[in-house]
């Protein structure tokens, strides 16, 4: 058996993750990987590599029997998806950073890989120069995993430590994002959360074995956080990111979500600024561990893209530990969050669905509380998305329906009802 395989690679998309890879590979020779083809949409851009390696035509690089790699750095999730699941078909290894295309369509994708026989990798699709893929496939037992909590989306990371440190406001910290190319002109992937939830489905399959579509995980973004909000975690000591969090429950299955949430001082994650990521595991016996890296920009992102090309050098493959070889947990809504919620009108927020509210400032221009709310009313209801509503979590929102019960009786028991 071949243990150092030489790769041939045919690149789709040259933009800013598939120029920073041409130039990394030019500067690893030692990797004995090399571009034969790359696949652009329209010849019209001027581009820093020979023009004999471009092509149009998407089958030169598909059919070609001496490309054993194909390496697709698209934003088109429709495209990507046709183009891996026909290099797989015909018998090549795929390395992807297309997040929302595997968050779609991993079933199908996992089935293919069992059926060809071919290793499909995308590290890059997670946290870019950050190796959580890796690291939860081959390290953590589901058993003993007790949460994964992270920042995975470097745009709103940056925008939010503007907002905090700087003084912007949303529309000039997105604007400048932009300009630093940390942020697309059409931003509502990146602000809105989908980018940070489409990349937590996967990453719960490689944590918990949970297959779940995107839809189906309780996430929203950044875009109604006021600067009030800012203010009032600033009063507090603390600072708000958009943070997701998956966390093993008393009764077997998995909270998870993605939302705006209040990270005190002492938090790894208040240290992860501007465009970086940054994931803390909690195991049963290694305790916390914490990785972070750039999460945005062509080199980092290029270099988790090297490093899944390196790893097919030697054969690698996904197992899916989790999902093959342990019983997967399922998620689970029979969970409690504390939250913080502001508003401008009181006639707008449901009061009468909170278990408890902890805090009321109503004098105040921007009026806001602190309470405790189901789950289920979150996922179920749009009220707290709207009408220049925000919803931030507090710093460790997670209640357990059996903690929720025994307060309220022990609540019971020291009135002398019980």
């Amino acid at each position: 058996m071949e243990t150092h395989k030489q790769l041939t690679i045919g690149l789709f998309g040259f933009g800013v993750v598939g120029e920073g890879l041409y130039k990394v590979l030019q500067q690893t020779p030692s990797l004995k990987a090399s571009i034969k083809r790359i696949c652009i949409k329209n010849y019209g851009k001027k581009r820093n590599a020979p023009a004999s390696l471009f092509t149009t035509d998407k089958y030169e690089l598909l059919n070609d029997r001496d490309i054993n790699v194909i390496v697709e750095v698209i934003d088109d999730a429709d495209a990507a998806f046709d183009i891996v699941t026909t290099a797989l078909n015909n018998g090549k290894d795929v390395v992807s950073a297309s997040k929302k295309m595997i968050a779609e369509h991993l079933p199908a994708l996992l089935e293919l890989q069992e059926k060809t026989g071919r290793s499909l990798l995308y590290e890059a699709a997670a946290c870019a120069s950050i190796p959580v893929i890796r690291n939860l496939e081959e390290y953590y037992d589901n058993d003993l995993l007790h949460s994964i909590k992270a920042i995975v989306n470097g745009s709103t990371n940056f925008i939010l430590t503007k907002i905090f440190e700087e003084g912007l406001d949303f529309k000039q910290a997105l604007v400048l994002a932009q300009q630093l190319g940390f942020a697309e002109s059409n931003p509502k992937l990146d602000v809105e959360g989908y980018d940070a939830v489409n990349k937590w489905t996967f990453l719960l399959t490689h944590a918990y074995g949970i297959i779940e579509q995107p839809e189906n995980i309780l996430f929203n973004g950044i875009q109604n956080v006021h600067s009030a909000d800012a203010t009032v975690a600033k009063e507090k000591g603390q600072a708000i990111k958009l943070v997701a969090q998956a966390q093993k429950l008393k009764n077997g299955g998995v909270a998870a979500f993605v939302l705006p949430q209040f990270v005190k001082q002492d938090d790894h994650l208040a240290f992860v600024k501007n465009e970086y990521n940054g994931v803390v595991i909690e195991s049963g016996f290694a305790d916390k561990q914490f990785f972070y890296g750039k999460g945005a920009g062509s080199f980092p992102t290029a270099s988790a893209v090297l490093s899944d090309i390196a790893a097919l050098r030697y054969h690698y493959r996904y197992e899916y530990k989790k999902l093959y070889h342990h019983k997967p947990h399922q998620l689970s809504d029979d969970v409690f969050l504390r939250v913080f919620v502001s508003f401008d009108d009181i006639s707008f927020i449901p009061r009468e669905r909170f278990e408890w509210i902890e805090e009321w400032h109503a004098q105040e221009e921007r009026k806001y509380l602190i309470g405790v709310i189901s789950f289920i009313e979150l996922k179920q209801n749009n009220w707290w998305k709207e009408n220049n509503t925000s919803l931030v979590l507090t710093a460790d929102p997670v209640i357990e329906d059996i903690e929720i019960r025994n307060l309220k009786k022990r609540s019971l028991e020291l009135a002398g009802i019980l």
